[in-house]
């Protein structure tokens, strides 16, 4: 369940459409700017030698049409290189069922060109739009289309710039850019069974959902040949997703590896540019997770392959001569092991940097040697020189001050830590040349600040043509309970501060999810919440991220129990600090919160009187391999775990001696993550149970909602079931909703 980018408001993707609503409106804003990112820039990419940044932005806030642009550290000058709309021409986008499926997977709600790869120089860039293929001078600030095999993913040049790699059709593809000679280097085969498929150079599911591995290609240093995975979807199990809204339309069938059921059979080969082909050998029986694959001059290519059960991880060194790998290091762990951005990988002198769990800390290991204690929670690596590893951080369980919801960047080597963002807030960068990019979002300033530093001094800004909100959120963040929770509190602007509100929490609650950020956007739509006269409570109990490897692992065999708990303690915790009406509690959340949301009122209604649950998860046997297994373990060895933290085996449903307490239950009928099958059930369920609930069908939508009309006007059926569930709300300012 990887989370939105804000908890409850899936990512929108199309061009504006008319709606009811004001167009000044909060929800008309928020749908039409896409959360207020659209113009921002984003995707950075900074050359070796210092002399450009590279990175993507639209043309104003309510564009969904991504640009490739340049800056000149320098002077702050700035060159747009690839106009996403002048290249199509006026046609609209057309985007392959493969291409769709990766956006869906990396939560990419753009348009136009929404990623692309350079060279080792940053000389060259590549990128696809509309399934075609083009290369960027980025010096000379000019754009070639190459005539090429498509529709064309991930495009991908060498590092010498000569060839581009890309993916058409399940096919691994190169083309000579000089040339304009396009061949295939492998291409589509019999599959092991007749239902299934076999693609070159492409992630698996489970890979893009929940590793965040959404690559299946790597090139060589020496541009002479690519590590490219080979994905056999024939043992995957095969659901079918109708489109109820047209009956006359085949259902499309997608390939779900449950928990519990087969997986794709990953393999990996070196391919030549010479034609040569040879197999990567490991023991994929033991390890047949492939988390992650580097390769760069520092070092072999080097990969780190997982358990099934994911207690157990290797990192091996490949010779790309024979195939044969030989083992760099090895990690166990008794509950599981996290997968981190940026690691495993080569420094300079030939070391192997990860991120580890040791000593109850999240630390950073070169070497077999940890650089960083129990002061700092590792998030992920950046860069890394021979200077120092550039990463991103936590305040560790041993920090003097908590500094709730910061996230900060850091240089870190032998001599020590020193900390590169400043002011509070959550910040990452990326580097190259003398060359940080420094991105910072803090709650006092819409969106993101983007700054250009040498030398630790900034050089130029970054601007953004993003919309503001036009308003500020009136957040506290703070910490809740024995367990110090991580916690945020939102009241209306205009609150007197005395008269009890009706409360609604508003969490994500779960794994990868943190939502408690000292962030000026991440509150957006909690505050507009808070304006209709609740308040809003945001807590981050066990098993979100950032605060200690305990503390994420707490939820192991025990999910729904754990995360709930924590809930609750949260909110009787800040009842003691701020005016919250404990007779009037309803909860909302997405995903993983739409769980939350369905147990909260299904275990504890003494607490809960209302809860929006979208897109839940409601029997857990119906989501994938990699996340589930992960939490619960196999449920063929674990039934009863699956059992106890399923939402349609839940005992609260038919104990009569419980009160019924109102529901919403929201899905996409086209998602193909949480599929609308959990829905289904619940409401199936409830049902049985004769407890009313209301049922919001979504016709044509995914996880992400694509539809800026369903996105607005979600929220405003949100906010009339909660009202009709809890009572007047008082007189907020934004109480017309609108």
């Amino acid at each position: 369940m990887t989370p939105q980018a804000e908890n409850a408001e899936p990512a929108t993707t199309t061009e504006p459409e008319e709606s009811a609503g004001p167009a000044d409106s909060f929800p008309r804003k928020h749908a039409r700017t896409q959360r207020f990112t659209r113009g921002a820039p984003r995707a950075f990419t900074v050359a070796p030698d210092g002399a450009r940044v590279v990175f993507l932005r639209s043309s104003s806030g309510s564009d969904p049409a991504g640009s490739l642009w340049t800056l000149d550290p320098a002077d702050g000058s700035e060159r747009l290189v690839a106009d996403a709309r002048a290249l199509l021409g006026g046609a609209g986008e057309e985007l392959s069922p493969e291409e769709r499926a990766r956006r869906e997977r990396s939560r990419e709600g753009g348009a136009g060109i929404v990623g692309y790869a350079t060279d080792a120089a940053c000389a060259t860039a590549a990128f696809a739009l509309s399934g075609r293929l083009f290369t960027a001078d980025l010096a000379a600030g000019t754009v070639r289309g190459l005539a090429v095999s498509g529709p064309v993913i991930d495009p991908r040049p060498a590092p010498d710039g000569r060839h581009v790699a890309y993916v058409a059709r399940g096919a691994l593809r190169v083309v000579d850019v000089a040339e304009g000679t396009d061949r295939e280097l492998a291409g589509p085969e019999a599959p092991a069974a007749p239902e299934g498929t076999v693609t070159y150079g492409l992630a698996e599911f489970v890979a893009a959902e929940e590793m965040q591995r959404t690559r299946g290609f790597w090139w060589s240093p020496e541009s002479d040949r690519l590590l490219v995975a080979r994905v056999d979807d024939s043992p995957v199990r095969r659901w079918w997703i109708a489109d109820p809204a047209h009956p006359g339309r085949e259902p499309n069938r997608v390939g779900y590896p449950a928990a519990g059921t087969a997986n794709a059979e990953v393999r990996l080969f070196v391919l030549g540019l010479d034609g040569g082909r040879t197999e990567v050998v490991w023991d994929r029986a033991r390890h047949p997770y492939l988390a992650r694959v580097h390769w760069s001059s520092s070092g072999a290519p080097l990969l780190l392959v997982q358990g099934r059960d994911q207690r157990g991880q290797v990192y091996l060194a490949v010779d790309p001569e024979s195939g044969a790998t030989r083992m760099v290091h090895a990690e166990e762990d008794p509950i599981w092991l996290d997968l981190f951005g940026g690691v495993p990988c080569w420094s300079p002198s030939g070391q192997l940097v990860r991120i580890a769990d040791e000593g109850g800390a999240r630390v950073l290991a070169v070497g077999e040697r940890p650089l960083t204690g129990g002061q700092l929670h590792i998030r992920s690596v950046l860069d890394v020189t021979a200077d120092d590893v550039l990463v991103t951080a936590s305040a560790g369980a041993e920090a003097e001050h908590p500094e709730t919801g910061e996230i900060h960047v850091y240089r870190v080597n032998e001599l020590g830590v020193a900390r590169v963002s400043g002011e509070p807030g959550v910040h990452t960068a990326v580097r190259g040349g003398g060359v940080t990019v420094l991105l910072s979002a803090t709650l006092d300033t819409p969106g993101t600040r983007v700054q250009v530093l040498r030398d630790g001094k900034q050089t130029a800004e970054v601007p953004s043509y993003a919309e503001v909100p036009g308003f500020a959120p009136r957040v506290t963040l703070t910490e809740g309970g024995a367990r110090r929770i991580p916690c945020a509190v939102l009241m209306p602007r205009d609150y007197d501060g005395t008269t009890p509100l009706p409360v609604l929490l508003d969490p994500y609650g779960g794994p990868h999810g943190q939502r408690v950020v000292a962030a000026h956007h991440a509150h957006l739509t909690s505050q507009w919440f808070a304006d209709q006269g609740f308040a809003v409570v945001v807590a981050d109990g066990r098993g979100t991220p950032g605060r200690s490897p305990a503390w994420e692992k707490a939820v192991r065999d025990d999910l729904a129990e754990v995360v709930l708990t924590d809930q609750v303690d949260a909110l009787h915790a800040l009842a003691a600090d701020f005016p919250l009406d404990l007779g009037r509690v309803a909860i909302r959340g997405w995903s993983f919160g739409g769980y939350l949301a369905a147990l909260a009122v299904l275990r504890r209604p003494d607490v809960f009187h209302a809860a929006v649950v979208g897109a839940p998860v409601t029997d857990l046997r119906l989501y994938d391999t990699h996340y589930q297994e992960r939490y619960l373990g196999h449920p063929d060895e674990a039934p009863e775990v699956y059992r106890r933290n399923s939402l349609v085996d839940d005992a609260g449903l038919v104990d009569p001696a419980e009160p019924h307490r109102p529901m919403m239950i929201v899905h996409g009928l086209a998602d193909d993550n949480v599929v609308v099958a959990h829905s289904l059930r619940l409401s199936s369920a409830l049902l049985a149970a004769g407890r009313p609930h209301e049922v919001l069908p979504l016709s044509g939508v995914t996880h992400m909602t694509p539809q800026e009309e369903v996105a607005e006007n979600l929220l405003l059926f949100q906010l009339d079931f909660l009202r009709r569930s809890l009572g007047p709300t008082g007189s907020g300012p934004g109480t017309a909703a609108r």
